[in-house]
Formats: C-alpha cells, structure tokens, sequence
C-alpha cells in the first residue's frame, strides 16, 4: 500500500484503530510522518505501530513522540487478542515481549551506569563543581569559558588548582606526570564519573 492508498482509504471510513506499518511505501520516515498527522487530524484513532526494526530503536521513539500507542516487534509472538484489546481499551505504551525485553535490558543498564557512576563520585569524592569541569572540559570548554559559566564561583586560577587536585585523586601516583585535559577526560569517562550519553552543557 502507498501513502496516498492510505489516505484514500481513510476518507471513506475512520477507523477505531490503525495497525501501521512503519515500512509503509518502502519508507519508515513515511509511516512516521503518517502517525504524526494521524494524531493531529484524528486525535481519537488510536495508531499501533508494527515494525521489522528491530535494531533502529530511535525509530521507535520517534514513532511514539509522533502519537503511537505502542509498538509491535515482528518478531517473536507477533501481534496478540490481548495487545489489540489492550489498544482499544484506551491503554497506551502497549508493546509485544521482544521489545519489552530491549526496554527492560536498557532500563537495567540505565540503572546499573548510574549505580556505577555514584559509586565512582563516591570514591574519588568528586563534588558537583568537579562534574561541572570535568562535564564541560568533555564538552570542548576552555578553562576561561568554564570560569564564565553561571554556576561557576571559581576563576581560571582556581580551576587548574582543581584540574590539579582531580588528576591526583584519579590517576595513580605514578601516571600523574603531563596528563593534558584530554586525559583527564577520558580518566573520567573510563571511571563512569562522566556518563557519555549526558554530555550536556549548563545553561548559560
């Protein structure tokens, strides 16, 4: 089917619900891009989306943020009586088991990172002016914009005195010699003090 069969066919009648298929058209930005003008022109068709992308995750998310109720994995057990009858009750975040189980390992890694990341603040009692440096030096901050940064009290001085102080108490005493930033860095990364995926700036 193509777009313009779809749409054809959603003139004659409006359904309850929709099952998509995110391939529609040999396109998955098309069968996106439908789900989000679904959701404005019928708010009220709930949209179940079915998918063989099964390693393209940032498409399920887009699919969600663009209306759909859930999303079925074409794999595994495929579409079930319970997963529609859970859609037409009004249920959102409706998935079948091969995706929960994604969501469930990326949740357990989520918490597990975390888990590791404060243990790793812990040890190397690093306070949140050091995440700040060291989250901004990561970022390709210099020091002198680093001291301009709002929830920054402390000037370029200070900040090679902290820089100093972080490579002592993350290297050992025998590697301290002519670490850069850049070393620092990816000490920090390496020890979980710094999580890759929230490589954020401050607000200025």
């Amino acid at each position: 089917m193509t777009e313009s069969e779809f749409w054809n066919l959603m003139k004659e009648e409006i359904p309850d619900m929709i099952l998509l298929d995110l391939g529609l058209g040999g396109s998955t930005t098309i069968g996106v891009e439908i789900c989000r003008q679904l959701s404005i022109l019928h708010p009220e068709v709930r949209v179940l989306i079915f998918t063989g992308e099964i390693v393209n995750e940032r498409l399920w998310v887009d699919a969600l943020d663009a209306g759909a109720v859930g999303i079925i994995l074409k794999t595994g057990e495929l579409l079930t009586k319970t997963d529609v009858q859970a859609v037409m009750d009004g249920k959102k975040l409706v998935f079948n088991y091969p995706i929960l189980q994604k969501i469930v390992e990326r949740f357990r890694q989520s918490v597990l990172n975390d888990a590791r990341r404060m243990e790793a603040v812990i040890n190397y009692d690093i306070d949140e002016y050091d995440e700040r440096y060291l989250r901004h030096l990561a970022l390709g901050y210099t020091k002198e914009m680093i001291a301009n940064l709002k929830g920054m009290p402390f000037g370029v001085k200070s900040l090679e005195k902290r820089q100093n102080e972080l490579i002592n108490r993350l290297f050992p005493e025998g590697e301290r010699v002519g670490v850069n930033a850049t070393r620092l860095v990816v000490k920090a990364l390496e020890l979980r003090i710094l999580d890759l995926d929230k490589l954020e700036p401050d607000d200025e």
